[in-house]
């Protein structure tokens, strides 16, 4: 009996040996993924170091969509993949037994599948050997920029936001202002959200003037999540109301009223008296004369408009067919009756052409323009007055 024993013992020690020894050698390899939402990702699972034949492979998880650990995917030689919990459409087994490769494809990866995931060799005589696989996932960032629309003022204001939104990591945000470095401050701030994103924003501040409108800056977006940083251009846009209106010559038959103004102003003419003859036409801000009749005498009001305020412009219009003195003491009249502004003479003579006179004053410090054109010279002054508007009167005479 304890010869018998003892040659029992000896040939248990030498199979424990042999399978402790196969044991050892015997190796499964995962490792860390990284992707980005949406695209696909390869969960690496292989076995080494042994000839047991495999009877099985199934992968456990353990995400931020499904916290408790479970059983989700089994794999046999002869079925495939066969889900344990219903329907995982978006697995794919991209491995095969022959080679001892158990690795998955997931496709259109979300951020809820994020997490630990554990691929299991099932072998004979042996049992189960596993190894883990960290699913790492970065989210791009949604990048805007708006528009803090800063009207003229001398108080500094907001002019423009940039957001990095949803990003993980947290994305980084820079401005590249150019000749406005020094006059703008910039403000950053972030806010983490539940799912372990964050949105970054950053401001420019600013005195809004009109030498910064139309000036164009950068906002730099770099995130581990883009294949490159983002580059946002900007154009700041300065709003303020029409500046000073003006009335200019386009032809010998036709009139241009003009201001400087963001967002672009509106043009309407209409008549002091609230009549409109037959031989002008307007549209937009052009006045156009069909014909040079006596019905067009009058004081016509151009007015400019946004949605920042509104001005006005005049021409004064006389045809007659009496000599020139009397388009001066028509002129004479005029500025009598024009008290609130300047007026400004044009003749038409018999050459057809109308010289003109014009000058221009503005709430600030606007420059106006005086022109007289039988002697060709120019002088132009400049004048602060908040309630002046400009006026242009012109007198037209027919010979």
């Amino acid at each position: 009996m304890s010869a018998l024993f003892l040659r029992d013992y000896h040939h248990v020690f030498l199979v424990s040996l042999i399978v402790s020894t196969v044991v050892e050698a015997l190796e499964v390899t995962g490792g860390n993924t990284t992707v980005v939402v949406g695209e696909t990702a390869v969960l690496p699972c292989k076995l080494t170091g042994t000839s047991e034949p495999i009877t099985q492979i199934s992968w456990q998880r353990v995400t931020k969509g499904k916290p408790q650990k479970e059983n989700f995917l089994t794999i046999v030689p002869k079925d495939g993949l066969k889900p344990v919990n219903g329907h995982e459409g978006r697995f794919t087994f991209i491995g095969n037994f022959s080679s001892s490769n158990g690795s998955l494809q997931l496709a259109s990866v979300e951020l809820m599948d994020e997490g630990i995931y554990t691929c299991i060799f099932s072998l004979f005589p042996s049992g189960n050997h596993k190894a883990d696989i960290l699913l790492n996932l970065l989210v791009p960032p949604i990048s805007s920029l708006k528009d803090n629309h800063p009207a003229l003022g001398s108080e500094e204001v907001g002019l423009v936001t940039c957001t990095a939104a949803g990003s993980r990591p947290p994305a980084q945000v820079r401005w590249l202002t150019g000749t406005l470095a020094g006059k703008v401050r910039i403000t950053n701030s972030s806010t983490e959200h539940p799912n372990g994103t964050t949105t970054t924003v950053s401001s420019l501040f600013g005195v809004p003037t009109r030498e910064m409108n139309q000036h164009v800056v950068h906002c730099v977006i770099t995130s581990a999540a883009l294949s490159k940083e983002v580059t946002l251009p900007f154009t700041i846009q300065v709003y303020f109301s029409p500046m000073e209106v003006s009335v200019r010559q386009q032809a010998k038959d036709s009139f241009e009223c003009v201001t400087e103004a963001n967002p672009r102003a509106d043009f309407t003419w209409n008549r002091s008296d609230n009549s409109w003859p037959q031989s002008a036409r307007a549209e937009a801000a052009t006045l156009r004369f069909v014909s040079m009749a006596s019905d067009l005498n009058g004081l016509y009001l151009c007015e400019a408009s946004n949605s920042y305020g509104t001005k006005r412009g005049h021409l004064y219009v006389h045809v007659t067919s009496g000599g020139c003195t009397a388009c001066w003491i028509l002129f004479c009249l005029l500025l009598l009756a024009l008290s609130a502004g300047t007026a400004a003479v044009m003749c038409l003579y018999k050459s057809g052409k109308f010289p003109r006179t014009g000058e221009g004053t503005s709430g600030n410090r606007m420059s106006g323009t005086t022109r007289n054109m039988a002697q060709g010279e120019e002088e132009q002054e400049e004048e602060e007055d908040d309630t002046l508007q400009t006026e242009t009167a012109v007198v037209l005479h027919v010979l």
